[in-house]
């Protein structure tokens, strides 16, 4: 089932990248469909490569986030990269979503998906990329990029926090103790997603 979502995004992904040319022009976005295949690819393999050295094992878990992550890493300049910089923009992501996934387990991050290995950091990875591989690739695409990704953080924390904070003083952010253990199907919904799997009592 994972692996049958993981290819319905980057079918998705087509559209989502391809679209943002913003023209229908079939230069344009052919080489956005080329870019986002080759990272996509690219992703999985790093990824794969990464797993492997740090587990001693096949780990699908990592290929599939390493999918997205090459595919959040090219989305930022999929139509500026070339075949290799795609590539190598894949091959690095897959790369450091493994080491992302280890690093927020480390600190006790709840991120049971990997989406945050993902999409912060593939999408930051993604954003200095423009900077390192794009059209206008140079220490002050680097520098721009850089600010647009601290900008970015800054409005999403603030923002963020201040949603977070009235929701909490207000109408709570969390269920009582009975409810985490028992699960949140059987209390909101009054039915339970896995019965085959779930406590009888």
């Amino acid at each position: 089932m994972a692996t049958m979502g993981v290819f319905l995004l980057w079918f998705g992904w087509y559209g989502f990248n391809g679209g943002s040319v913003l023209s229908a022009d079939p230069g344009t976005v052919s080489r956005v469909f080329v870019t986002t295949s080759l990272a996509a690819s690219a992703g999985a393999i790093g990824a794969l490569i990464t797993s492997y050295i740090k587990f001693k094992t096949y780990d699908i878990t990592m290929v599939l986030n390493g999918i997205l992550a090459g595919l959040v890493g090219i989305t930022a300049g999929a139509d500026q990269m070339g075949v290799m910089d795609s590539i190598w923009i894949g091959l690095i992501g897959g790369a450091l979503v493994v080491l992302a996934v280890i690093a927020f387990d480390k600190l006790k991050i709840d991120d049971p998906v990997g989406a945050i290995a993902v999409h912060l950091v593939g999408g930051i990875w993604g954003t200095l990329a423009v900077g390192i591989f794009g059209n206008l690739a140079g220490w002050n695409q680097l520098l721009s990029q850089l600010i647009g990704i601290g900008s970015s953080g800054l409005f999403c924390f603030a923002t963020s926090w201040l949603i977070f904070f009235t929701l909490k003083r207000t109408v709570g952010i969390r269920v009582d103790e009975r409810e985490e253990i028992e699960g949140l199907d059987i209390n909101e919904h009054q039915m339970r997603a896995y019965p085959d799997f779930a406590s009888k009592a």
